[in-house]
């Protein structure tokens, strides 16, 4: 890949920026190229939110996706600021950047900045970048219930046709994602979980929904604790 983006400004997250600059993946390097057989792409697994904050929950669906889909990696993008979501209780993007650099503990996890530093807004505008990338191939990650919200995300049908979705189990959303429109507009591309493996080779619309052992943790109970934001 010989892709470069702008200058990124000042880094909030202080200690954290020289970290950060080894990690992104602005262009191949030879570390992320060993990893990878001769001759096959990297497969990459997007994982994006406000991560408000990053807890173990995160870290446990990432897990079964490195596992079930075969992805060499997972990326965690930190939206400065999904336009679904209101800013109250919102903590700074160098705190919520900071909190997923220290849940994300596995070697094949990365925690990037992509939209900060493309000043993108909407998960299109990143994917339309991301697809230049043809050394790699991309599954979006998602739980059920941003499927059950699919069509509220800026032309949403165009992001089914750019990248196969994973779609993790998330209780109580399960049976309304099923039923909701974008689930039943695509019931012909759905690959079976049991193929899971193939769904990062096909070529989009594809989609698979994953059943995920729950896990507990959860951002608005970190939050509802009183614990978040630091300080």
């Amino acid at each position: 890949m010989s892709f470069a983006g702008p200058e990124p400004p000042a880094d909030p997250t202080g200690g954290l920026r020289r970290r950060v600059r080894l990690l992104l993946p602005l262009r191949s390097d030879e570390a992320e190229e060993a990893a990878v057989p001769a001759g096959r792409r990297l497969r990459v697994g997007l994982l994006g939110g406000s991560f408000n904050p990053a807890h173990e929950g995160h870290l446990h669906v990432s897990l079964e996706a490195l596992k079930r889909l075969r992805l060499d990696r997972v990326w965690w993008l930190v939206s400065p600021q999904n336009p679904l979501k209101p800013r109250a209780g919102m903590a700074p993007f160098a705190d919520r950047f900071a909190s997923a650099v220290a849940m994300a503990r596995h070697p094949r996890i990365r925690v990037l900045d992509l939209e900060r530093r493309f000043g993108t807004t909407y998960t299109i505008d990143l994917l339309r970048r991301l697809t230049r990338w043809h050394d790699h191939r991309f599954v979006l990650l998602m739980g059920a219930d941003n499927l059950a919200q699919l069509p509220r995300w800026r032309h949403w049908e165009e992001i089914l046709a750019r990248v196969p979705v994973a779609v993790v189990v998330r209780h109580p959303y399960a049976r309304v994602a099923l039923a909701g429109p974008a689930a039943q507009r695509l019931a012909g591309a759905r690959l079976d979980a049991g193929r899971a493996s193939e769904l990062v080779e096909r070529r989009p619309p594809a989609w698979v929904y994953l059943k995920v052992r729950p896990h507990p943790a959860s951002s608005t109970a970190i939050r509802a604790a009183g614990v978040w934001p630091p300080g």
